[in-house]
């Protein structure tokens, strides 16, 4: 992932309803133009759990967040995160971004 042109995140967790354990994930893109984050999918049960299988293939950063989660289903696919959201996701998009940092470091040292 080229962090300076586009981030992206997984976020996930999982739920107990009726005796069952349901997932639920949402899909975070930040372009390097724009303003704030945005959700680009959002799903619960079998479909969270292929989203979760997809981002795996190409290396999406997964982070499970069960209170950021909450809030972000009930917003709209398409839209920008709200205001009250940017410090939690901020801290992670910096910490998905020190780890790539440093593995990079590692990769081209060897």
């Amino acid at each position: 992932m080229v962090f300076a042109q586009m981030a992206h995140l997984l976020l996930l967790f999982k739920e107990q309803l009726m005796n069952k354990k349901v997932k639920t994930a949402i899909a975070l893109k930040y372009p390097a133009n724009a303003d704030a984050p945005f959700i680009t999918a959002k799903e619960k049960g079998a479909l969270a759990q292929r989203m979760i299988e997809i981002a795996r293939e190409n290396n999406i950063p997964l982070v499970e967040d069960k209170v950021l989660t909450n809030v972000l289903t009930v917003q709209e696919i398409g839209k920008c995160i709200p205001e009250e959201t940017w410090s939690t996701v901020a801290k992670i998009f910096a910490y998905i971004q020190k780890v790539e940092n440093e593995n990079a470091e590692r990769f081209y040292k060897n």
